[in-house]
């Protein structure tokens, strides 16, 4: 089956503003997300990173008829889009993973030990060893280690030049956006942007830390921003452009 109308699933324990279905779409059933935002003019529809879900934006008020209607006359869109997504790969022996943009082929080993990677004159590898099945979580720290290491270092860098400090860094696996900043100053990230070139974690981290001065996407931002990372319009293509990709692996 190709297209079905969204199925309402059982209210999740959440806002009044928020409603949870399924919506069927080119042989696929995906989690449906429908948010109410007073703001919004009209009925808006996203793919969540790595072709998990769709969300809906609407109106306040607006029925689950209208928003059915409005899933059926974007079909085609819906049908063109998840076909030209990049697959679902699982992380598994014999594929490669970038590295702060250099691909690693992954590699298991038996035996314990810690998890590496290598440079060799045929490429480079990833070498985890133990349990096959604990390869995905043992590949996926190694990450978040990596990740934790370069970000670290580049938060110190830029709040340093803008003489404002960080409260907290977090790293987590979001799916809707690479980076935040809160009020109070406490930066998030994901930790897959390690798998990006170095030149856009560095604008992903300044991007944030810019945050800390001026928390909108103004003028002045944006200048604060290319003053911290100069290549800011060169890497923010770049993630807008193949981050779907990084958070379609499988872990």
């Amino acid at each position: 089956m190709v297209f079905g109308f969204a199925r309402r699933t059982a209210p999740a324990k959440t806002s009044s503003s928020v409603r949870h279905a399924t919506h069927e779409v080119a042989g696929r059933v995906l989690p449906l997300k429908i948010s109410e935002n007073p703001r919004a003019r009209r009925l808006t529809l996203r793919i969540k990173p790595g072709a998990q879900g769709l969300a809906v934006t609407t109106p306040v008020g607006v029925p689950m008829l209208e928003v059915e209607r409005f899933l059926f006359r974007n079909r085609k869109w819906l049908e063109h889009k998840l076909q030209s997504l990049p697959e679902h790969p699982q992380v598994r022996p014999g594929i490669k993973i970038p590295i702060r943009g250099v691909n690693h082929e992954i590699v298991h080993e038996a035996g314990r030990g810690v998890t590496r990677a290598e440079r060799t004159t045929d490429g480079a590898q990833l070498i985890a060893r133990g349990d096959a099945e604990h390869l995905p979580r043992r590949i996926a720290d190694f990450l978040k280690k990596e990740a934790r290491s370069e970000i670290v270092a580049l938060v110190e860098k830029h709040t340093a030049t803008i003489g404002r400090p960080a409260k907290s860094i977090q790293l987590k696996d979001t799916v809707s956006r690479w980076g935040s900043c809160s009020a109070a100053g406490n930066l998030s990230f994901s930790w897959r942007i390690v798998m990006a070139p170095r030149p856009v974690i560095d604008y992903l981290v300044a991007h944030e830390v810019a945050h800390l001065v001026h928390m909108n996407h103004g003028p002045d931002f944006w200048a604060l921003c290319e003053e911290l990372c100069p290549e800011t319009k060169r890497c923010k293509a770049w993630l807008k452009k193949n981050g779907t990709a990084l958070q379609a692996i499988g872990f």
